[in-house]
């Protein structure tokens, strides 16, 4: 139930929500009707049900949000039950910001059919449309996110290696070694939604990007700022803490053809309170 709700919102607290209500209402409905006859179907059905309504009404706060939309961040080592689920391409971060191009039907199809490999006429009284219709869904919503897919390097080992090589550099001030380690039309992306400094738009380009970076570390050493390497929605990706260890952000990196092609960084703390102690970035250097 949270891997649906999850994969509908890219919110780790709205799912939370989602999967209660949703045991709230079945607690509810078998009380009255009594046994359920397939009881994954009947939670997958109220789970999705209540996720689309949810995400219609996130839709109005999303367009308000300030600077870019990033999905909270979920960590391998998140030991919380409530969250298990399969960490693969499909929770990337890069997976899941392409999601929010589709409709919330056609979310929940495409994740329906895509992630769960449920059939059309399974997916048909779920969202309440028929099958035939849930089938030119799938085909337009996959269409409109085709040519965005992400692509990874399929050795996970590689990805782990350049991660490390990435976090050497940047430790090393080596400018030229992070170029090389970047794609020329490297993305980075920064979601802080007011609640902390980040960058308003995407910055393009490996030279960009790899200057950025270097001072931002500079920044940050003199604040006792540290990276910690780490795995976010199944990809390699570090963590940056303050000095006493407390949370500050989570940058997740997408690996293609040997080269990091994407970075999106959460610094926004009200999406990363589920993965413990979290640092105010604006008073760091008052702090200091």
């Amino acid at each position: 139930m949270f891997s649906i709700a999850y994969r509908m919102l890219g919110s780790v607290a709205e799912a939370e929500d989602v999967v209660q209500e949703a045991f709230l209402r079945m607690h509810r409905s078998t009380q009255e009707t009594g046994e359920v006859d397939n009881l994954d179907a009947y939670a997958t059905t109220v789970t999705t049900r209540i996720a689309i309504d949810t995400l219609r009404s996130a839709r109005h706060r999303r367009e308000q949000y300030v600077g870019p939309w990033l999905p909270e961040p979920i960590l391998v080592s998140d030991e919380d039950p409530a969250h298990r689920l399969e960490l693969d391409e499909t929770v990337s971060t890069a997976f899941l910001v392409l999601l929010e191009s589709l409709t919330p039907v056609e979310r929940a199809v495409f994740v329906l059919r895509e992630v769960l490999g449920y059939d059309y006429d399974d997916i048909a009284p779920i969202v309440d449309k028929s099958a035939t219709n849930c089938r030119q869904i799938f085909t337009r919503a996959r269409k409109r996110i085709a040519d965005g897919t992400p692509r990874f390097d399929p050795s996970r080992e590689r990805r782990d290696q350049l991660a490390s090589q990435f976090v050497a550099a940047l430790s090393a001030n080596d400018i030229s070694g992070l170029e090389r380690l970047l794609a020329d039309d490297v993305v980075f992306v920064a979601d802080g939604g007011g609640r902390a400094p980040a960058i308003q738009k995407p910055m393009l380009g490996a030279v960009a990007v790899a200057r950025f970076l270097l001072g931002l570390m500079r920044q940050g050493g003199r604040l006792g700022v540290r990276l910690e390497l780490s795995d976010a929605n199944g990809q390699p990706a570090m963590l940056t803490r303050g000095a006493d260890g407390a949370l500050l952000g989570v940058i997740a990196l997408d690996v293609d053809g040997g080269r990091i092609v994407r970075m999106h960084n959460v610094l926004n703390p009200d999406k990363l309170g589920h993965l413990g102690e979290v640092g105010d970035l604006f008073a760091l250097p008052a702090e200091r």
